[in-house]
């Protein structure tokens, strides 16, 4: 097992959530908060993507890719958004 296996780290989701969080960027931040997305977009995806595809069964690893990549293009706003929908059903 290699070290960022050991921390929790998939490169392979990693990659796919920085590519979604690039296309998330928009104009006129600065460079602090387009670098904050962009962990943000690579951290979701990386550590939400085997919740999400656990919770919808799916099990082709070219499925699970493609979520990484939309946890990184949605990247902090989107995931507050859909943790603020979840719980809000739930009440």
């Amino acid at each position: 097992m290699s070290r960022l296996e050991e921390l929790g780290i998939n490169i392979g989701l990693s990659v796919a959530g920085f590519f979604g969080s690039i296309f998330f960027i928009e104009k006129g931040k600065d460079l602090k908060e387009t670098l904050v997305a962009m962990f943000g977009g690579v951290a979701s995806a990386n550590y939400l993507t085997p919740v999400v595809c656990e919770w919808f069964s799916i099990d082709k690893i070219n499925h699970q890719f493609s979520v990484a990549f939309l946890l990184g293009f949605m990247g902090l706003r989107g995931v507050e958004k859909m943790v603020h929908k979840l719980f809000n059903q739930k009440k």
